[in-house]
């Protein structure tokens, strides 16, 4: 999202917008230990360990999905899944973690309402991918649409904005249900009181599910085929922080989340990574990737383990993602 971001992986099939013959292909091929040493020739005041703050809540459970490779799933390709992103600039692309190579697929020119200028222009916000490679990307006016990972082209939904009071704008990202194999699309708000809620994507009716607990601000999402949902947002150490109205947030921070109240669950800081000005976020192979604007300059895409706790940066863009999606079929590790 521009000033959020969003999450997300999708198949490489990439069949979306009906009439697309195209499929997608797929591209070629700090310390976490829990204290720091401050100061000092040998990197210590006196040599003393200093603690960093700890996390009121406990760190990141990421389950592995029971049958994401089964042959018998709806996950055939499960291991072929790319992570799709989106450009402020309407570019869409693939991007593939092994090697963290971006593959251009198009460029957006999905067919907007809400006229353009240069004092508020109108561009992407937020993206999710579902299962069969559908991308729903959702612009700064709050309209959704409808795009296909092969061929960029783009279709307006029913969806409207403002449904039961809830934000224009909001972070989204598929998970996979609980009882059965299906998965839902779910989206996280920022405001006055963050909340989440479901989005069908057969009519696009939008149910609330709860306030986000504690009031976390413009959360980008990502879910996996195990049925976790996760949020990435700004913080302070372990605090919420408002990125958006005051900004200069200094760390971030990955939450698990609770799809039927909105609470958050578990927690890990990301001590010193701002999201800056633009945030997206996915989980591919049991990782975490997220995609960030530090600088207002470009994209920061950083790998994050959530078993070991270290964080890698992994590529560097000059353009700006705004929006991620991922699949529920994303391998799990």
């Amino acid at each position: 999202m521009t000033t959020a971001a969003v999450v997300a992986c999708g198949s490489r099939t990439g069949l979306l917008v009906p009439g697309d013959e195209g499929i997608g292909t797929l591209p070629p091929g700090d310390d976490d230990s829990g204290s720091m040493v401050i100061g000092g020739d040998d990197g210590g005041l006196d040599g003393h360990v200093v603690e960093p703050p700890r996390d009121a809540l406990p760190p990141l459970d990421v389950s592995v999905p029971g049958d994401a490779f089964n042959s018998n799933s709806s996950c055939p390709d499960a291991g072929a899944t790319l992570v799709y992103v989106v450009t402020e600039e309407f570019e869409l692309m693939s991007f593939y973690p092994p090697t963290a190579a971006f593959t251009a697929i198009g460029a957006l020119n999905c067919p907007t309402t809400t006229p353009s200028t240069p004092n508020m222009p109108v561009t992407p916000f937020s993206m999710a991918v579902n299962r069969s490679g559908i991308a729903f990307v959702l612009y700064n006016d709050g309209e959704l649409f409808r795009v296909s990972t092969a061929t960029a082209a783009c279709q307006r939904t029913a969806f409207t904005s403002g449904q039961r009071g809830f934000a224009s704008v909001f972070g989204m990202g598929f998970s996979r249900d609980a009882q059965d194999t299906g998965e839902t699309l779910f989206v996280a708000s920022g405001g006055t009181t963050p909340r989440l809620a479901t989005i069908n994507t057969t009519n696009f009716g939008l149910r609330i599910v709860g306030n986000l607990d504690p009031a976390v601000e413009s959360p980008e999402l990502t879910g996996t085929g195990a049925g976790d949902l996760f949020a990435f947002y700004a913080t302070t150490g372990a605090n919420p922080c408002d990125n958006i109205n005051t900004g200069n947030c200094p760390d971030s921070a990955i939450g698990q989340i609770d799809k039927t109240t909105g609470r958050v669950t578990n927690q890990t800081v990301l001590f010193g990574q701002p999201q800056g000005t633009a945030w997206a976020f996915a989980f591919w192979g049991g990782d975490f990737y997220t995609f960030t604007a530090p600088d207002d300059g470009g994209t920061i895409v950083t790998r994050f383990n959530p078993t070991d706790g270290s964080s890698v940066v992994v590529a560097h863009r000059t353009d700006k993602i705004v929006g991620a999606g991922v699949s529920t079929c994303a391998p799990a590790q």
